[in-house]
């Protein structure tokens, strides 16, 4: 019977972890003012007739805060790397001197800061909402079982404690991140 409920708890976990892990992933691609190779990772370039990401395809550097360099391995590929950054919206404008691609990240706006202050809270929120969700899986886990009202009700204030603690988690992450990003 025990060891029912503690494999559920542990599945919950596990699925709260993933939703902290997923957030962790989408912060990075937020920018914060400061040149990051990660900012870059969702651009795919066009390599030999299919999609490929940019990092399979070129070394990614940031040689200071505000430039990203991106040298490709095959040196006829810089057309397409410029015009695969110019493409992915991220509002970044690529200059190339024939060897690599140079980007400058341009400073913030507070208007941008604000946006992606959102952004931010947004991935949040939906970090939450799989929290929530593994909470529900468990509970509907636990109420299968044929266990007693007491162990029920114990097992059901366990997973809230953790349910707790995992959005606690999600919001110190947001707390730093809305700091990083509006810190000029």
């Amino acid at each position: 019977m025990n060891e029912e409920i503690t494999f559920i708890m542990d599945s919950a976990k596990e699925s709260m972890d993933g939703a902290l892990a997923h957030l962790e992933k989408a912060f990075v691609k937020i920018r914060a003012g400061k040149a990051s190779p990660a900012m870059l990772s969702t651009v795919m370039v066009e390599y030999y007739g299919s999609q490929t990401p940019l990092s399979q395809v070129a070394n990614i550097n940031t040689p200071d805060a505000r430039t990203i360099s991106v040298q490709p391995w095959e040196k006829q590929l810089i057309g397409e790397i410029e015009k695969a950054i110019m493409n992915s919206n991220l509002g970044f404008n690529p200059m190339n001197n024939g060897e690599m691609v140079i980007i400058n990240v341009p400073p913030l706006t507070e208007e941008r800061r604000r946006d992606l202050v959102k952004q931010a809270k947004a991935e949040g929120e939906d970090a939450k909402v799989s929290i929530r969700s593994a909470r529900q899986d468990a509970n509907k886990e636990l109420k299968k079982l044929d266990i007693s009202e007491d162990w029920l009700a114990n097992a059901e204030l366990d997973v809230q404690e953790l349910t707790d603690s995992y959005s606690k988690k999600v919001d110190t992450a947001l707390i730093a991140k809305e700091a990083e990003i509006m810190k000029v």
